[in-house]
């Protein structure tokens, strides 16, 4: 029990402060209290049945370290119950003389896997092929790696004998990333990185860049920030136009509505018209010549007045033309109304004839 509840207390003691190298005080204590007397194999391990922590080592160089360097390492934490992680970084001399240049020096590489939450302990400048000696002196029960052979061109996995003793343990390898890629990114890219970090006041001698080229990178850095700032002002320029066309929109809608309530076929001016046009027609009208009838009263051509005053008129009236007259031999006059003759009023003439005679015939008695 005792063992049980000591081992949360160290896991959470890694969860505030980085990991320590193998080394140091913590690291050394930790092993002296392993008893590495007592055999582990993998199906006690698996099973959990392990008398004590389960001390699993994994080793890289990890170099830019990435999520998938971290996933190995979650992996080879939870490979059993109760282990104890212990991670192996190679050395600048080694990883260049078997592998070749990193971005990172060692102690970068150091620092960065010691502030792994699933690491408890570091071994600094770890060898590139394990013996029975190393694994001895760090009291490693298993060895944890993707399967791949690892030969780095030598022909031989470096693996091979830890498979052979039953005491190698497989990860699964993250797949589409790796400090390979992440630095054919960068060569990709290369003129952005270094226009970028020009930008952010690097030198051009820091970053190792001839005075054209520096020169050449200024001035597409400037066109790229001319670029977006028409862009800005294309994108600010939309939006105000959109918004004029959206208040323009609504300012037609209110002209049209007003304009059909004004000019309309049911509007205010036809109405206006209708009413009025009476009116305008007496005033361009005058009403027809009265005349008699045959009963003596006079009567116009149009319909008569009211007898309140009112005009009663006939649109007919207007569309014929004034009557004409023409005299005849015996001094009567013939109308002609709309092309025709009107004949004489013989009873008028008869009556002035009737009584011119009578005056004749008083003159001479």
């Amino acid at each position: 029990m005792g063992r049980l509840y000591q081992q949360p207390e160290r896991v959470l003691g890694t969860l505030y402060q980085p990991a320590p190298f193998d080394d140091e005080d913590h690291a050394v204590k930790e092993r002296d209290r392993c008893d590495y007397s007592v055999k582990i194999t993998l199906e006690m391990a698996k099973a959990g049945r392990a008398p004590r922590p389960v001390r699993v080592y994994a080793d890289g160089i990890y170099d830019l370290f990435h999520q998938g360097h971290a996933r190995q390492l979650m992996q080879a934490k939870n490979l059993f119950p109760n282990v104890y992680l212990i991670v192996g970084v190679c050395s600048d001399a080694l990883t260049h003389s078997r592998k070749g240049c990193t971005v990172m020096n060692e102690s970068e590489r150091y620092e960065g896997v010691r502030h792994c939450r699933y690491v408890d302990e570091v071994v600094r400048d770890a060898p590139w092929q394990l013996d029975d000696e190393f694994t001895a002196k760090h009291k490693i029960d298993f060895v944890a790696h993707d399967e791949e052979p690892y030969t780095t061109g030598s022909g031989e996995d470096v693996y091979a004998f830890l498979k052979q003793k039953g005491m190698f343990v497989a990860t699964q390898r993250t797949e589409g990333v790796s400090t390979s890629d992440i630095v054919a990114r960068i060569v990709k890219d290369y003129d952005v990185y270094v226009r970028r970090n020009l930008e952010r006041g690097y030198s051009a001698k820091e970053l190792n860049v001839g005075f054209i080229n520096e020169k050449k990178f200024k001035l597409q850095t400037k066109m790229d920030s001319l670029k977006t700032r028409g862009k800005r002002v294309l994108e600010n320029f939309q939006e105000k136009r959109e918004g004029i066309l959206h208040k323009w929109e609504d300012k037609s809608r209110e002209f049209i509505h007003s304009f059909l309530l004004l000019f309309g076929k049911d509007g205010r001016l036809s109405s206006m018209w209708n009413e009025s046009r009476g009116r305008i027609l007496r005033a361009l009208s005058p009403p027809g010549t009265p005349r008699r009838d045959d009963n003596g009263s006079c009567s116009s051509s149009g319909n008569s007045d009211d007898l309140d005053g009112n005009f009663n008129y006939d649109e007919n009236d207007m569309d014929q033309p004034p009557v004409k007259s023409r005299k005849l031999d015996d001094g009567s006059s013939v109308g002609t109304t709309n092309g025709r003759h009107a004949t004489p009023d013989t009873s008028t003439t008869s009556y002035y004839s009737a009584k011119g005679s009578n005056d004749y015939s008083d003159d001479e008695a």
